[in-house]
Order: structure tokens, then sequence, then C-alpha cells
């Protein structure tokens, strides 16, 4: 009678099992989200490194067709400006390729070039003189056995000037006294790779050519006409102006900007500065830079 009325009865470690199992089912369901995580993950990084790779190599390409563009030509009748247009891989990419010497060298630009820059972005005439004086004490080396004045400018920033080339265009932040806005308006305009003094009007920013004006003391007016000189004569009625007769500056140095359209709508702009060469080296890359922001234009200020 005793064995019979155990019958029908579950075991008593059968509850046991069944939350064992749930919790083992439980266990392999969070490892499958997991799993499912970082397959996700990986997928996301594995796109993003593949466009990573394809934008570099169709940057590359672009350098190369701008650089094989420029040295077909003969280096006196070589373009100073230039774009074309191509598909590759799927992508749309815009090259456009611009001679340095459509912008002021820093480390050659004359002080009246510089104050007329400063002038022409806004500042007034003593500060933009000031602005001047610094970025030239920035890249001059003092005579041997005379006083370092300028250093002891930057004693209380906590670094001393280059008193050397520039090596960078913004190596002009640390310049001591220039604002930082006046840096920002200014940066669009200036190089390290120009290699001379002047520049090309022809391809300068409407800024450079004011700024070149004001240092040749040939300003225009509002409408682009030659300012009155001081008998009430048109400059531009007294014969042509030597620096404009004169030829245009040339520079070895052009900067490209490669502009990339994918087929899933992404964009990416990238930029680089090249040295032509010679037949061994044909060209070398001086700068490269990926995902450049656009940038607005500055408005002419300070023509009067």
């Amino acid at each position: 009678m005793g064995a019979t009325g155990n019958i029908g009865r579950p075991p008593a470690n059968r509850g046991f099992v069944i939350v064992a199992v749930l919790w083992i089912l439980l266990a392999l369901s969070s490892l499958a989200i997991i799993f499912s995580a970082y397959l996700a993950a990986s997928a996301r990084a594995l796109a993003a490194n593949d466009m990573s790779l394809q934008t570099e190599a169709l940057v590359s390409a672009g350098i190369e067709l701008a650089a094989y563009q420029l040295t077909l030509a003969d280096e006196k009748a070589r373009p100073q400006r230039g774009a074309f247009h191509f598909l590759l891989n799927e992508a749309s990419v815009g090259v456009t390729f611009t001679s340095e010497a459509g912008r002021l060298d820093l480390n050659y630009a004359s002080k009246e070039m510089l104050v007329g820059l400063f002038v022409v972005l806004g500042a007034g005439k003593d500060a933009a003189a000031e602005y001047a004086d610094r970025i030239v004490g920035w890249r001059t080396r003092p005579a041997p056995g005379s006083e370092n004045v300028e250093a002891a400018r930057y004693n209380a920033l906590g670094y001393s000037p280059r008193q050397g080339l520039f090596t960078h265009v913004n190596e002009l932040a640390l310049v001591a006294g220039l604002p930082e806005s006046l840096v920002d308006r200014a940066l669009p305009f200036v190089t390290v790779f120009n290699g001379g003094p002047d520049v090309d009007p022809k391809i300068a920013a409407p800024e450079i050519v004011a700024a070149r004006d004001k240092a040749s003391g040939n300003e225009r007016d509002g409408f682009g006409s030659r300012a009155a000189s001081p008998n009430g004569i048109a400059a531009s009625t007294q014969g042509p102006n030597p620096q404009d007769a004169a030829s245009a500056a040339q520079s070895a140095c052009y900067r490209i900007a490669i502009s990339i359209r994918f087929r899933n709508g992404h964009r990416t702009t990238s930029e680089a500065v090249i040295a032509l060469g010679d037949k061994v080296e044909p060209y070398r890359v001086l700068s490269w830079q990926n995902d450049i922001e656009p940038r607005n234009p500055v408005l002419l200020r300070g023509r009067g």
C-alpha cells in the first residue's frame, strides 16, 4: 500500500531541473544577443575601414592625375589652376588644383603685404603694422651678439618664438598679439609653400589682390577701378602699373582639392599640397588632410 501511494507523483527534484533548464536557455539567449551585437559592431567597423581605404585610394588617384596633367606641360606654360572629374570604384570624384602662387607666403611676404592683408581683413592700420612686425619677428633670427628683444615678448606666454621659417600656417596662432578671430580669417589666404614674396593676381583671392594693391599704393575703389591719385587723376589713366605688367608669380607647389561622392550618398573632401619635381621624382606630397570643412568666404573689409 505504501508503494502504490507514490504512483503518479513527480519526483521531488523535477522542479529544480526545470529551473536549471530555464537558466541555461536564458544564458544561451543572452549569448546570442551578445554575439549578434558583436557581429553588427564588426560589420560597422569593417564598413568604416573599407570606406577609409576607398577614400585614401581615390584621393591618391586624384593627386596622381593632377600631377600627371601638370607635368605634361612645359614649366613656363604650366597652368596655374584647373579642374577635372572622373568616376572610379562607383564613386564620383571632382579634382581642382591651384598654384600656391595664389596665396601669401608667411615666410617671404613683405611687411607691406602683410599689413595690407590684415587691413583688408578688418584690422586698423596701426594694429596691422604691429601684427606684421610680430610675424617678421617670428620668422627672423636675430643677429649674433644682439639682444633678442622678440623672445622677451614671449616670456609671459611660456614659449619662445621660432625665429625661423614657419613650418605650418597654423603657427600663425602662436604669434604674440594676433587675435584669434583675425588668424581664422587669414588662414584661407596664406601658405608656407609659395616660395616667394609675390602672388599671381590672376588666381589670387580678391582679398589678396586688395592687399597687394594696398602694398603697392594702387588701391582700387569699391567698383574695382583704380583710386584717384592726389592730383585728382585716376591712377588707371597714368599708364600701366609696372607691378601689374610684370610676369605673374610662379610656384612649383600646387594645392589639390579632391571632393568624393560615394554611391550611398556619403561625401568627403580632402586637400593635399604637392611640389612638382623632375622625371626621377615627378612630385612630392608636402601636406595631406582628409575631411576638410568647407570655409565660408571672407567678405572684404577695410577697403577705405
